[in-house]
């Protein structure tokens, strides 16, 4: 596949950023037998990787802004450009020593997604795409699934824990879509679950309470898969939200239905 230089920039710093996890993630794993665990450590293998990430982002368009999980937004001098990273997506993943974890690039355009990059170094995939472009796995052209039912259907969702998210309404969209779906997956990575969709692994997706870093880059890898994506409304207000419904046309739009059933009374 041909890729523009901006999006080779985009692959450089994500695979630079995933060798640094990678050898950080070694270290992780020896860690979780120790009494202090590894806290600490990780957040610094966080911090080192948004460093990489914003260091060769910048190097290349260094009038561009950028919004990072780690650190303060820059405002760049280019006004119509934005970088938007995740340096480590599924950082209690990472804490935990498993390898479901992910580096996510996007380059917003304009207030548009135009260029995104997802790469989980413990397994070596890299997801890639670019607006008109399509979407990629290690070069190869990837597409989302194509059932058409629910009934036939493995779901990916989010799901809120201690002190983050409202634990009654997940359950009731959960109880809800949980009677409709072949089967539910919750993995710990947003970005990464987003790319599984673009890939066809999920055939649909929901989380609510993300940041725009969780998103940009598999928006973009769901559209030019051919998928759909909104927030919970239908809508396109998708980081003003911090909420997501993705899969095919069929499967995004049966979802909001699903979901947003009202709760049942007795």
């Amino acid at each position: 596949m041909a890729r523009s230089a901006l999006l080779n920039v985009m692959v450089q710093a994500a695979l630079k950023a995933g060798k640094s996890l990678s050898r950080d993630f070694g270290e992780v794993q020896n860690l979780q037998v120790s009494v202090k665990g590894p806290s600490d450590f990780v957040s610094q293998a966080d911090l080192k990787a948004e460093k990489i990430v914003r260091d060769e982002l910048l190097k290349a368009r260094p009038t561009y802004g950028f919004l990072g999980e780690e650190s303060e937004e820059l405002k760049g001098t280019d006004g119509a450009h934005r970088w938007i990273v995740d340096p480590l997506d599924g950082t209690t993943n990472f804490l935990h020593g498993i390898p479901q974890f992910a580096v996510s690039v996007a380059l917003e355009r304009n207030g548009e997604v135009v260029a995104g990059v997802v790469f989980n170094p413990a397994t070596d995939e890299l997801f890639t795409a670019e607006k008109g472009g399509g979407a990629f796995m290690n070069d190869r052209r990837i597409r989302v699934a194509a059932r058409r039912v629910l009934s036939d259907c493995v779901i990916g969702c989010g799901m809120p824990h201690l002190g983050r998210g409202n634990h009654g309404k997940f359950l009731v969209e959960l109880r809800h879509v949980m009677g409709e779906v072949a089967g539910m997956r919750r993995f710990g990575a947003a970005a990464l679950d987003l790319a599984y969709v673009a890939a066809g692994r999920l055939d649909g997706f929901w989380e609510t309470e993300l940041s725009p870093w969780d998103m940009a880059a598999g928006l973009i890898l769901i559209r030019e898969a051919g998928g759909f994506v909104s927030d919970m409304k239908g809508a396109t207000d998708i980081f003003g939200s911090g909420n997501v419904v993705a899969g095919n046309e069929l499967i995004q739009k049966a979802l909001i239905d699903v979901v947003n059933r009202p709760i049942p009374t007795r």
